[in-house]
């Protein structure tokens, strides 16, 4: 349970064009904050759980010189979080003399508007697009509307104004991408000054931490907000998610560390991911939407102990371990207790973990001993919804030459997700393919062994057979993917 405290830290913002300060509860949503304590309707209550898209603002915070802005789905956003930002409503986009804005336009032209209500989110997603360092393809077009859906008709008017927006000259850094939509009045001039706005409130931005000993943790939010709404209003919770000292990613000779805060979207833009995963936008593409990567963190989804946790099964094949911190010495001025878990031994039992209530995640370590990765997913939808199965696999092989023409497997880890009370690391699988040839009759054999180590139950995502079936499918698919074209 989390617990109710009775002091609230002032919390300052940029909302639109107007500076906020409020001391209201901080688990307050920023959704609820725009409509009702702003009276901003634009921004539609739509599903409350992060699906939708019709509450996507833009959420712009301070990065080095210059001012990044990223998609958000406010239902699900604590104002915490909020904290030191610009926050964005489609009023904060709207031109005062009431003409369309490009990206409105394109979409009237298109008849991509249909009944009207997600059009706001679209709106809000296809303006980030414009102004930021999204390569403005086609294919990227589309992909940054991935968080919203329409209820209405098929989506092809909506696809061709996306698409209208590409015809548009390219900016090549953030700087130039918003200098560029202030000029093409994408936005709104008032953007040019934001920046220098959120510096000035910056020696006011304290973070808004609990009064009371031994609290609850909140990062992204992106469960919690979905399982428990209303508890989390007054939840008297740590919030992590700006913490900079958990947001990082850096590497070794041998190893990759992530800091606990660290966000999907951050693995895709980091060129450490980009160059330990060459498929690392395929793979990322089938976790949830763009917004919810914008807001999900690694620790969260790792906390939250779903048994088809994506980020999960990702990181269980990767053998990572987890650091983890007591935060009471922090407050008594002490260096904090930290210990080290494998992330395959962190889970005990069904939402069971090896960690005391007062523990957090700090860091992510995996080292950088594998030579091949693979993440298969499959769902009821191909992008955006839970998986009915996810597995993942890192492999470090043999060249050819060594092993007499056939490739060798020196290390292997495997997981699955969808298929046990508890995202699974299948030990028996990965130990059985060290020190195998990779060929039919070892991946038939794997297979086999996989089928003992897993036990799906039949549910909404299916029977369990199918999932059995898919586990088989999957797992074949890693070999395929991964070997294609070789010997």
């Amino acid at each position: 349970m989390f617990l109710c405290g009775s002091k609230f830290t002032m919390i300052r913002f940029i909302l639109n064009n107007q500076t906020i300060e409020t001391d209201l509860p901080k688990g307050v949503t920023v959704l609820d904050f725009a409509r009702y304590h702003k009276n901003l309707k634009g921004t539609k209550i739509g599903c409350r759980e992060g699906d939708c898209g019709a509450c996507t603002i833009l959420v712009g915070e301070l990065s080095g010189e210059n001012i990044t802005y990223r998609t958000q789905t406010s239902c699900l956003m604590p104002i915490a979080n909020a904290n030191g930002k610009h926050i964005v409503t489609i009023e904060g986009i709207n031109k005062a003399d009431g003409e369309l804005t490009p990206v409105q336009s394109a979409l009237v032209e298109e008849s991509g508007t249909q009944c009207g209500f997600c059009t706001v989110g679209f709106v809000m997603s296809l303006t980030n697009f414009c102004i930021d360092e999204t390569p403005k393809t086609n294919e990227m077009a589309v992909s940054a509307i991935d968080g919203n859906i329409c209820r209405c008709t098929g989506y092809k008017s909506i696809e061709r104004a996306a698409l209208k927006l590409c015809d548009k000259p390219e900016p090549t850094t953030a700087a130039g991408g918003l200098n560029f939509a202030i000029e093409k009045e994408i936005v709104p001039a008032y953007f040019a000054e934001i920046k220098s706005k959120l510096e000035n409130l910056k020696p006011k931005i304290s973070n808004p931490q609990s009064q009371i000993p031994n609290p609850k943790f909140l990062a992204g939010g992106t469960d919690l907000y979905v399982q428990r709404p209303e508890e989390m209003v007054f939840a008297d919770a740590e919030n992590l998610f700006d913490n900079s000292d958990l947001r990082f990613i850096t590497e070794t000779e041998d190893s990759v560390e992530i800091g606990a805060s660290v966000v999907v979207t951050d693995l895709l833009e980091s060129e450490i991911f980009q160059k330990l995963f060459p498929n690392l936008y395929k793979h990322l593409k089938l976790v949830s939407s763009t917004p919810i990567r914008n807001m999900a963190t690694l620790a969260g989804n790792f906390v939250n102990a779903s048994p088809i946790g994506d980020m999960t099964a990702w990181f269980l094949a990767l053998d990572a371990e987890i650091e983890l911190s007591e935060p009471s010495a922090v407050a008594d001025g002490l260096t904090p207790n930290t210990r080290n878990i494998a992330l395959k031994d962190f889970y005990l039992g069904y939402k069971q973990l090896a960690k005391q209530e007062e523990e957090f995640i700090t860091k992510i370590r995996f080292r950088k001993d594998f030579t091949h990765f693979n993440f298969e997913k499959v769902c009821k939808r191909t992008f955006l919804d839970i998986a009915s199965v996810n597995t993942a696999i890192s492999l470090k092989s043999e060249p050819p030459a060594v092993a007499g023409g056939l490739n060798v497997i020196a290390k292997a880890h495997v997981s699955a997700g969808g298929v046990s009370p508890i995202p699974l690391y299948l030990r028996k699988t990965s130990e059985f393919l060290r020190g195998k040839e990779i060929n039919e009759t070892t991946i038939s054999e794997a297979n086999e062994i996989l089928q003992t180590e897993i036990s799906p139950i039949s549910d909404v995502r299916g029977s369990e057979s199918y999932k059995r079936l898919l586990a088989r499918q999957l797992f074949t698919a890693h070999f395929i993917e991964l070997f294609k074209g070789e010997k």
